[in-house]
């Protein structure tokens, strides 16, 4: 973890920070390419043969979907506390993502009206990653707003293990969520057949769900085709904190994010140089004691660092540029950095709200925006599983009060068969 002070080398971490990306790849674009192609052409076939040779599962197509006595078989795996543990974090969630339910509207207009009509979409899929990136969390996070919008079919992919099983807490997450359906499959090859559809598995109209260098390239792939959420880029934490943060707490948020990958950045700035020591000090021993220690220890040396920023409006500063995935204000009075906060996917107050919190429990979406994109992305919401649709009615009476300017508007930019779809309905009366 690098010591970062009085500016130096804090812009050489900025410009790395910005440039890291699950998209930049060009043997990953080339081999997602090829993937999609064959699915679209193949169907079933190309993804069981992508589903044994990448996750060494032999499968058909009766055994893709899960069955119900998978099901059951994976619920009978969880122990009963952590399916306690499990409902009562989807109950936060839902209570959440209720209150972001929007309502249709209509306003008087040209003697009749105009308005917004609020649909959910018809069907979406999510995907679940699956082996030792199971994270039962992440599928709550993308059902459980897409049932709330009032989605009709909610699909989820999640890949096998080698013996063709998938995951028993993504498995009872995804049917405590309400999933509809459930398919054994992963990798660029899951994006495919969701985007396009198979003898199957019948296409969706929207993607959400994050997942490896292949996964993201394939729902930049085939946005178009249908709706993705965003791009996923590797998991990200900025804390700011003063001088009544403590160093161990501070050193072992940051972990929580370095655990995730190697690629994770994991980055304190504070107004004191002392903590900021500590911190240091404090990871180094931190990391001895986890089982993901190289993971989190090769995120700490590339993308980790402790900087001193000389106040409390330069360390927001430096904040907002980074537009972290979470931002932590470990601070005194943390209401007092809120105005301040521009940038961020999710913001954290107080030395009692740590990252995971949100993760898990607290009721947010904890699918952010990363890598720089909370400048122009907004959390997983019930929104990304809507769509709206604008609706105009004017009378008569409503139309003979505006058609001249409309017939004007048209004319100016040069479409004479927009003015005549006006001025057709009052013919022989002066334009």
């Amino acid at each position: 973890m690098k010591l970062i002070v009085q500016g130096q080398g804090r812009q050489a971490l900025l410009d790395s920070l910005a440039a890291r990306s699950q998209l930049t790849d060009k043997a990953v674009t080339q081999t997602v390419e090829r993937v999609i192609a064959d699915v679209r052409q193949r169907g079933d076939e190309a993804v069981l043969d992508y589903t044994a040779r990448f996750d060494g599962a032999s499968l058909t197509a009766d055994t893709l979907r899960v069955s119900q006595a998978e099901i059951d078989e994976a619920y009978a795996a969880l122990s009963e506390d952590f399916l306690r543990v499990l409902r009562r974090s989807a109950a936060s969630i839902r209570q959440f993502h209720a209150r972001q339910v929007e309502q249709s509207w209509f306003a008087p207009a040209g003697g009749g009206m105009v308005g917004q009509m609020v649909l959910p979409l018809e069907s979406c899929g999510v995907y679940a990653p699956g082996g030792t990136a199971a994270y039962p969390s992440t599928v709550l996070m993308n059902v459980i707003p897409a049932k709330v919008a009032g989605v009709g079919r909610i699909v989820m992919a999640t890949p096998p293990g080698k013996d063709g099983k998938a995951n028993p807490a993504t498995l009872v997450a995804a049917v405590e969520a309400g999933a509809d359906e459930i398919y054994k499959m992963g990798g660029a090859q899951a994006i495919a057949a969701l985007a396009f559809g198979t003898k199957t598995i019948a296409r969706v109209d929207k993607i959400t769900g994050p997942g490896n260098a292949y996964v993201a390239n394939a729902k930049r792939q085939v946005f178009g085709f249908c709706g993705i959420d965003s791009f996923a880029g590797p998991s990200e934490v900025l804390v700011v904190a003063d001088d009544t943060a403590r160093a161990d707490w501070v050193a072992a948020d940051l972990l929580s994010q370095a655990e995730h990958d190697k690629n994770a950045a994991a980055i304190l700035v504070t107004t004191s140089e002392p903590l900021a020591r500590a911190v240091v000090a404090e990871v180094e021993k931190q990391l001895a004691a986890l089982p993901r220690e190289s993971i989190a220890r090769q995120a700490m040396e590339t993308n980790g660092a402790a900087i001193v920023a000389s106040s409390a409006r330069e360390a927001m500063d430096i904040a907002n540029r980074i537009a972290p995935e979470h931002l932590e204000l470990c601070v005194e009075q943390p209401h007092a950095y809120m105005g301040l906060v521009k940038h961020a996917g999710a913001v954290f107050m107080g030395h009692f709200s740590p990252e995971p919190l949100g993760d898990y429990y607290a009721g947010p979406n904890h699918t952010l925006p990363t890598s720089g994109t909370a400048r122009f992305f907004s959390p997983l919401s019930v929104q990304d599983f809507t769509k709206k649709t604008s609706v105009i009615e004017y009378d008569r009476n409503g139309l003979e009060g505006v058609w001249r300017d409309v017939a004007a508007f048209a004319r100016q930019e040069g479409l004479e068969a927009h003015a005549r779809s006006i001025s057709i309905r009052f013919e022989g009366e002066k334009t």
